[in-house]
Formats: structure tokens, C-alpha cells, sequence
């Protein structure tokens, strides 16, 4: 099958729909299939890449670091029907994936969509949330997904959200899997942990509590930090680390000298991606405080890494954390330090045997799998509601002759 994937973020641009993507990507090439990534130019991408069609883009409002495609309609088109793309899968409901919605019109092929953001967690950025609201997001939303053959979402809130809003396209919940060989990473020695912790002032046997994700406000990371105090209260020599950057990096560090946490809180900034999975091996325990994400790849990675979670609970995470050796999840920021306190209090040991089923599950492998099931289910589908279109059509046509003919004749 030859796939175009649209999308308006990619590599060298850094974020979880990009890893998913290139992820996907992969998974899919693997099993012989082609896929085409049409995204947005950027000025620090390679020159000579493979398979990567970029169209004309700019920066996005508020969002400087990432771009959106603003033509290449006609340029995008030739492209795709020169190399006879058989499915378009848009990954964004903006500038690539109005493109992708047109080409695949055009082409007259199945577009499937992934619903990868749940945006009204996000309106504060755009005009501080005076321009778009949610009434907006559901509108556009909808329109959207029931342009779509079918919709992918990486969770069950994401699904029951798209209902919600009168989604009536066929929905599939399909977590993004990961490369779990990058996170398990057993060529990671005692040694490389206890120089890390070493270069972070902290000992062996001080607990250490990990945060990464980018830093802004949607993470909640202020509600890991508003914790921090209950805790040292019951484990005084814990440490903190938050790992990333982001645009509410500062106020959280003005945030732990105002509380007076900077002995046990530290911001260590953006980690290089081949350095990640030792920052969640040095960890004792991954923490998160997030209500914004559809499923968050960071919370897998961890997992992979073999390090326990205490993070807020929602429909995903609750399913994924389903033994307690994998970690603990709470139901709002008020209980995370108790929370902590009682899952850190309980030690509980790993389990390999539940760690070795939870691999499979969080896996590329497995997402490559799903997702090519429903790519030939929507297929099908898609066949189906062309025929029942065509005989609709042809039915009509053939009504109205005969109310011709009946005319002639009478």
C-alpha cells in the first residue's frame, strides 16, 4: 500500500506527533509498505531527505517553534497522483490536513485522521482564549472527523470526546506504540545511573522523583512542585527533576525559590534524545500531574524503562497502569503527595513477568499492526460507501427519466 501522511510537524521539529509519525513510519515500511510524508518546510531540515515532500509554510500563532502549510495545493496533488497513493492519514486538523482532505478528494482514495490534540486545553494560548473557544473546537472538530473516512484516537477520552461533539465517523482507539528497545536499554550500567544522579547531587539512596515533558501550563507540573512540601515531610531527602523547556519554565522556578524548595527541586533544561532513557533508568519514580494529554508517550517510555509511574489518573493511563509493580495512578492534584507517599512507603518490587506482557502492549510493533487493520478495514469501507453512492446516484438519475418519460407519454 502506498500511504501519504500529512502533517504540518515533523523532524527536525521535535514533539510527540512527530515521534508518532516517524514511528508509524517505520512500523509500516517494515511490512512493505511505502509511505510519503508531506509536511512544512523548515529551515534546519535536511536538504537530501527521503520519501519528505515540504510545502511552503510559516510559524503558528503562539506557537513559534511550529509551522503550518499555507499553499501547495496544486504542487501537493501532482505529487500525490505521480506516486499513485493509494490512502492519505492527515495527523492535524490545520494547513496539511485541509490539504491532505483536498488531495485525497481529488484523488478520489480513503483519508483516515488521527485526532492527536485535545485542543481546549490549549485556547489560553491563542489570544488568551478570547478568539477561539470551545463552542469553536467542537464545531471545526466535528467537521473535521466527519470528512473523514475514519478517525484514529490514541484514547478513550479522546473517542468519548469526539461523540461528544457528533462525531458519527467510524472511530478506532489505537495507542501510539513506541520503540521500546530505546527505553529498555539494557547496555545502561549501575555505573552511567550513579554518574548521572552524581552530576544531579543526588545519592543512591535518596529517592528521586523524574518530570519530563515540555514545560507549560497545561502539563501541570506547578501541582507536582505545590506537592513537594507534604512530601519531604515523610521522605526528607527527596529529589525532584524536571527535565525539558517550555514557556512556564521560569515561573516554575520562581515558584520552587518562593517556596523554598531549591534544594530538592531542579530544572535540568532540554536532554538530548539518545540521553532520555538514562534520566528514566537513574529515576526511582516517573511523576506527573498532566490532564491535557490524549495518552502521553512519556508515561510508556517510562514505563519501558522499567521505572514506576504516580501520575493523574484518566481512562488511558488508569487501563495502562493495571498492576501495581507498573506504578499508581490519583484522581487530582490534592492527593499526588499522598498518593506518592503511600505507593513510595509500600516498595513494591518489580515484576518482570508483568513488565515483559506490558511491553508488547505499549510496543511499535503492536501499533503498526493495529493501525494497518484499520487502514484496510476503512478501505473497505470506503469501497462500500462509493458503491452505495454511485447506485444512490444512478437510482436518482434514473427517477428522474422516468418521470420524463411518464410525461412524454401522458
Amino acid at each position: 500500500m502506498k500511504i501519504g501522511f500529512f502533517t504540518d510537524t515533523y523532524f527536525p521539529q521535535v514533539s510527540g506527533v512527530a515521534t508518532s509519525i516517524k514511528t508509524l513510519k517505520e512500523e509500516l515500511e517494515k511490512k512493505g509498505h511505502k509511505v510519503y510524508i508531506f509536511t512544512t518546510t523548515d529551515p534546519n531540515a535536511d536538504l537530501d531527505e527521503e520519501d519528505i515532500i515540504r510545502m511552503p509554510s510559516v510559524p503558528f500563532v503562539s506557537f513559534k517553534d511550529r509551522r503550518i502549510v499555507v499553499r501547495g495545493m496544486l504542487y501537493a496533488y501532482l505529487i500525490a497522483k505521480e506516486l499513485e497513493l493509494e490512502l492519505i492519514h492527515t495527523h492535524t486538523e490545520f494547513g496539511s490536513g485541509m490539504l491532505g482532505k483536498m488531495v485525497g478528494r481529488k484523488l478520489q482514495i480513503p483519508v483516515i485522521h488521527t485526532y492527536h490534540t485535545m485542543y481546549e486545553d490549549y485556547l489560553h494560548y491563542i489570544a488568551n482564549g478570547k478568539v477561539l473557544r470551545p463552542s469553536h473546537v467542537k464545531y471545526l472538530s466535528r467537521l473535521f472527523a466527519n470528512h473523514s473516512t475514519g478517525v484514529v484516537c490514541p484514547s478513550e477520552r479522546v473517542i468519548d470526546t469526539l461523540r461528544g461533539y457528533g462525531v458519527v465517523s467510524p472511530m478506532r482507539i489505537i495507542p501510539t506504540g513506541i520503540e521500546v528497545e530505546k527505553f529498555r536499554r539494557p547496555d545502561i550500567t549501575s555505573e552511567m545511573k550513579k554518574e548521572l544522579r552524581e552530576k544531579l547531587g543526588i545519592t543512591e539512596d535518596q529517592p528521586m522523583l523524574l518530570s519530563l515533558s515540555r514545560i507549560s501550563y497545561e502539563k501541570n507540573i506547578q501541582a507536582i512542585i505545590d506537592g513537594m512540601p507534604e512530601i519531604l515531610t515523610k521522605i526528607p531527602d527527596a529529589q525532584l527533576v524536571i527535565v525539558g523547556k517550555g514557556p512556564h519554565k521560569e515561573k516554575l522556578e520562581e515558584k520552587v525559590v518562593d517556596m523554598a524548595l531549591t534544594d530538592h527541586v531542579q530544572f535540568v533544561g532540554e536532554v538530548a534524545n539518545d540521553k532520555v532513557a538514562i534520566y528514566y533508568h537513574a529515576a526511582d519514580y516517573f511523576v506527573s500531574a498532566s490532564t491535557s494529554e490524549t495518552q502521553g508517550l512519556t508515561y510508556t517510555e517510562a514505563m519501558a524503562a522499567g521505572t514506576p509511574l504516580v501520575v493523574e489518573g484518566n481512562d488511558y493511563l488508569n487501563t495502562l497502569i493495571d498492576d501495581p509493580s507498573l506504578g499508581v495512578t490519583y484522581e487530582s492534584d490534592r492527593d499526588f503527595a499522598k498518593a506518592f507517599i503511600d505507593y513510595y512507603e509500600q516498595k513494591i518490587p518489580a515484576d518482570p513477568e508483568v513488565l515483559s506482557r506490558k511491553m508488547y502492549e505499549i510496543s511499535a510493533l503492536r501499533f503498526g499492526e493495529s493501525m494497518l487493520s484499520f487502514y484496510h478495514d476503512m478501505v473497505a469501507y470506503y469501497e462500500t460507501e462509493r458503491i452505495e453512492k454511485e447506485t444512490e446516484q444512478t437510482l436518482e438519475k434514473f427517477k428522474v427519466k422516468l418521470k420524463a418519460f411518464r410525461r412524454t407519454i401522458d
